[in-house]
């Protein structure tokens, strides 16, 4: 997924080292007026007009289109022919594919983060007869990522799901080990980022070159923060050996089942797993393949991707990338 801006503080100086310093003289100076200070008058006016709370925008308009269907809105080609081909984004197509998984007649919109009520991708709006009475309104309820699957097990869509500190312990090594290596490869390898990042993120967001720009820096800048929220120094080399480490040991609990666990139908795990393999493999051109050659050493993940690809997705599924 795109990176967001959790709120941590970059490094306080270049490559993490601290810019501050003291004085030598004790005397303290009177506080200066801020030269953006409101005048009085205009701040008098404020005060018996204070801001108000607009509501909430309402959603998209396409909503319309698909009101007898469940609509998952994701980062999407919307140039595709497929209106459920893979999505280009790995929390995405996690929950994408999950939803297949449960057997849930869905369709996908393509949308970005900033028509999102949530301000975030993915989110379904259920195909409901409250939705429906909602529509005029823009009131239709709306399930975030975070509460798709408790929304679907409250539909009786269940798969069994392993429930132990062994599950989450696998878990972290796809929600930090290879995302990160995910976002250093995507955001920060400049080929990378100007050939299929921009495409795919920036270009649909606006035609103003500028604002290209501006949330082009914003993305990498993301990028950046969130990896420094770990390390006070991004290391390519320390990114790839780790994220290599996290494969080796999925491709040693997947062992030669179909699905990981031992379940007997894929879950949410699975899913987790797809997104990441199967845009490192198939997903994405991508131009430096140091992640795609490296996954591919782990045959039985490369099979994993493989198995979910035929069965819940067109087996020539692409995502359309920029240069080809």
């Amino acid at each position: 997924m795109p990176p967001s801006n959790d709120g941590s503080k970059p490094p306080s100086g270049e490559n993490g080292v601290s810019t501050s310093w003291t004085t030598s003289s004790p005397r303290a100076s009177p506080p200066s007026r801020p030269w953006l200070a409101l005048p009085a008058p205009l701040k008098h006016l404020f005060s018996k007009f204070p801001l108000r709370t607009l509501p909430s925008s309402q959603l998209p308009a396409r909503t319309a289109h698909h009101r007898n269907q469940h609509v998952l809105y994701i980062f999407t080609d919307h140039s595709s022919p497929d209106y459920n081909a893979p999505s280009f984004n790995p929390t995405c197509l996690k929950w994408q594919t999950y939803l297949k998984f449960i057997g849930l007649d869905f369709h996908t919109v393509a949308s970005t983060n900033h028509a999102s009520p949530t301000g975030a991708l993915p989110f379904l709006i259920p195909a409901s007869s409250s939705n429906l009475q909602g529509e005029a309104t823009g009131q239709m309820s709306v399930v975030s990522s975070n509460k798709l699957q408790k929304w679907a097990r409250d539909k009786g869509l269940t798969r069994e799901e392993p429930d132990s500190m062994r599950y989450e312990a696998y878990m972290s090594l796809l929600d930090h080990r290879i995302r990160k290596a995910w976002l250093y490869t995507l955001y920060l390898v400049p080929r990378h980022f100007h050939s299929i990042a921009v495409p795919l993120y920036i270009y649909p967001s606006t035609l103003s070159s500028p604002v290209r720009f501006a949330l082009s820096r914003t993305l990498q800048a993301a990028a950046l923060a969130e990896l420094l929220t770990t390390s006070t120094t991004v290391s390519s080399d320390t990114l790839i050996a780790e994220a290599d480490g996290a494969f080796a040991a999925l491709s040693t609990l997947l062992g030669d089942d179909d699905w990981f666990f031992r379940v007997k139908e894929p879950g949410l795990f699975d899913a987790s797993v797809f997104a990441y393999t199967y845009l490192l493999l198939d997903g994405m051109k991508w131009e430096e393949d140091t992640l795609e050659k490296m996954l591919r050493a782990y045959g039985n993940l490369v099979e994993h991707k493989d198995r979910i690809a035929l069965r819940f997705y067109r087996s020539d599924a692409k995502v359309r990338t920029g240069r080809r």
